[in-house]
């Protein structure tokens, strides 16, 4: 249920129009995913989902609920991620380019970042943080799903790496945390712990994370800040207050037919610029909502540099199990977490002190002296030595997912795939392809 307070604000607020609102989230919820250009250019059968293109994003598509793409195993590929269509917005406005440095700074699960990844192309770096520890680990799984490479993932405050990484980054998003009243028809939570007081909390996080967020922009770098609540204070007062104390910021102007000005006229003291900021409204597009207010940095130095974590080029014995199996190494430096080895940008930055779940592409385990294939070089791998192909629709594929073994001749390493997108790895003997999905990702039974 709407909560009451929430109700009142909105009528103040909006009057007439607050009717067509509340219809809106009384009315079913749109759905969306995002293509990802990193594994495909095109997915089959996109047609079954009454897929629609999110004309506001890139690469993005309406669904129909009741086809339940989640449950193909294109999903367990990456072949796509599961996105509200208004949220979609942001990452695109950043104008993110191949070779750049990038920061998502409240990342998970991990959506933006995707889209973020596939405007790099596999070039430059892309960090992706996330306070919360538990939602930082669905992050870096989404990450790996989606087959990105090229990425740091961290659990760090903003604080601390606005310390490390001062004037390092050409792009910044801040998807900041909210009182969620974009949420209230998809998580009754999002209603049940709203309050006015919570807001007022959020909007004072949210400017703290703000600030870190502008000390980690290179001069004349790009800031993306968004939100997916309605709340004057958390949007147009987050910004206009940023604005009046960074007088170095200013917002950039962006003209869309799907999305309405911000409202100056809603706030005390609305700072120069804050109308260049912009919502998109339920009850005026197929969405839940969003906030958007893209701020550049003015011209003026150079962007940090700093050290890079030492690396060792990769192993001999690694190069040739990779050309055993047939498999393409993405970079030529490495890095080990443990007994794995990573493939990661020759540019990454030091790491000494930082909380790092994933740094580049895992590659290998070394176990007793012997290479075994780790399960996101399966996933970023279009093809290998030995592979079983089968349709999306083999029921086969459900049991690999399962984490099963399934029939089939091949001895050694075999990439399992579904209509030639990957899935993961099996090992072949004795008529027997034998699953090796890592058990925290396999589908319950």
């Amino acid at each position: 249920m709407i909560p009451d307070g929430f109700l009142r604000r909105m009528e103040r607020l909006l009057g007439a129009e607050a009717a067509s609102l509340f219809a809106a989230l009384d009315a079913p919820r749109s759905a969306g995913l995002h293509l990802n250009t990193l594994k495909t250019d095109k997915l089959p059968d996109l047609s079954r989902f009454s897929a629609a293109p999110v004309p506001w994003a890139e690469h993005c598509f309406f669904y129909d609920t009741a086809t339940r793409p989640g449950l193909s195993p294109y999903h367990d590929a990456g072949l796509y991620y599961l996105q509200e269509p208004s949220a979609m917005a942001p990452a695109g406005l950043l104008d993110v380019r191949p070779g750049m440095r990038v920061l998502d700074l409240c990342a998970a699960p991990g959506g933006k970042t995707m889209q973020l990844a596939c405007a790099l192309r596999g070039e430059g770096l892309l960090v992706a943080n996330e306070i919360h520890p538990g939602r930082a680990k669905i992050l870096s799984r989404n990450l790996e799903r989606c087959a990105v490479q090229n990425a740091l993932v961290l659990n760090e405050h903003p604080a601390v790496l606005a310390e490390r990484f001062a004037g390092y980054f050409d792009r910044v998003l801040v998807d900041a945390p909210c009182s969620g009243e974009g949420m209230f028809r998809k998580e009754d939570a999002a209603a049940e712990n709203w309050s006015e007081e919570n807001v007022l909390a959020c909007a004072r996080r949210q400017s703290e994370i703000l600030r870190s967020a502008a000390k980690m922009l290179a001069p004349g770098g790009r800031l993306v800040y968004s939100t997916c609540t309605f709340s004057p204070a958390e949007n147009e007062g987050v910004i206009s207050e940023f604005l009046h104390s960074h007088p170095d910021f200013s917002t950039v102007r962006i003209d869309s037919e799907f999305f309405s000005p911000a409202r100056p006229d809603w706030i005390d003291d609305p700072a120069p610029g804050i109308e260049n900021a912009f919502r998109l409204w339920p009850h005026k597009l197929r969405g839940e909502g969003h906030f958007a207010a893209v701020l550049q940095k003015a011209e003026g130095g150079e962007s940090a540099s700093l050290p890079t974590e030492p690396t060792e080029a990769i192993p001999a014995e690694l190069r040739d199990f990779a050309k055993e199996l047939a498999l393409t190494i993405p970079f030529d430096r490495a890095i080990r977490f443990g007994q794995t080895v990573f493939s990661v940008p020759g540019s990454l930055p030091a790491l000494r002190g930082l909380k790092v779940l994933r740094a580049g592409l895992a590659l290998a385990q070394n176990r007793s002296n012997r290479f075994e294939p780790e399960h996101a070089w399966a996933l970023a791998s279009k093809s290998a030595a030995q592979t079983a192909d089968f349709r999306e629709d083999d029921p086969m594929l459900l049991r690999f997912l399962q984490g099963q073994a399934i029939p089939g001749t091949n001895r050694g390493w075999t990439l399992i795939t579904a209509d030639g997108y990957s899935l993961g790895w099996a090992k072949g003997s004795d008529g027997q392809l034998k699953n090796h999905i890592p058990k925290g990702l396999r589908r319950m039974g």
